[in-house]
């Protein structure tokens, strides 16, 4: 049955932060100097890695997860002296800074574009009760029919029931939809548990998720047009 229902994740499908940009900050001032593509690298793989082997750890407060996570970060990058006191120095940034969620250049185009091809158009999300707002600011909120956050409904993406309550919301069947995140660990096995296809964002191809179906990936949301037209024939 073709697609009529499309739900998306928000952070790194829909929305970025310049996290990157703040990092060569600090890592400049250290006397280190990487490139804008090397640190984009860096953070791509350590956030599969950990979407992969501690599954739901990044949707906890940075804190929590990101000693270890900066530690990878700075391993992968050939950044080493006393990682303390940088790793400290880090997390003051991040919390000062309050890096703002930004849509990509393409998403507003895509999202006029869908729903003018007569696809309905949702967000299942695992966020804060700020989702909304930044959805707003970024002026895309619209587009959305259905807007189901994780904060809000109180359960959270790998589990069932969250994609339970979207579908109730929508009035719409499981196999009339399609999924697409960037974390296969929470947006796949979330929405297979239903019933629901998926379609899973990676831009740098295969890398960082080799242990998964390349016919699922994605560079990004662009790509979903021609894979629906197909399905609509």
């Amino acid at each position: 049955m073709a697609v009529g229902f499309i739900w998306f994740d928000l952070g790194y499908t829909l929305l970025y932060n310049e996290r990157e940009k703040l990092f060569n900050q600090l890592i400049t001032d250290r006397g280190y100097r990487r490139s804008e593509g090397q640190i984009e690298l860096a953070f791509h793989v350590v956030d599969k890695r950990f979407m992969r082997e501690y599954p739901g750890l990044l949707g906890t407060p940075a804190k929590k997860f990101m000693p270890r996570y900066f530690a990878q970060l700075c391993e992968y990058l050939g950044i080493d002296g006393d990682l303390t006191s940088f790793l400290n120095q880090w997390l003051k940034a991040w919390e000062e800074n309050r890096l703002e969620w930004l849509a990509y250049p393409f998403v507003p185009g895509l999202l006029k574009e869908l729903r003018s091809r007569g696809f309905r158009l949702g967000v299942i999300s695992n966020w804060d009760p700020g989702a909304r707002d930044i959805l707003v600011r970024r002026g895309i909120l619209e587009f959305f029919e259905t807007t189901i956050i994780s904060s809000e409904v109180g359960a959270v993406k790998p589990n069932r029931e969250i994609f339970e309550i979207a579908l109730e919301k929508a009035s719409v069947k499981a196999e009339d939809c399609l999924y697409v995140g960037d974390n296969y660990y929470d947006d796949a096995v979330g929405a297979s548990s239903v019933g629901m296809g998926y379609r899973i964002i990676n831009r740098f191809g295969t890398f960082g998720v080799e242990e998964l179906d390349s016919s699922i990936l994605i560079r990004d949301v662009t790509e979903l047009l021609p894979y629906l037209e197909k399905e609509r024939r």
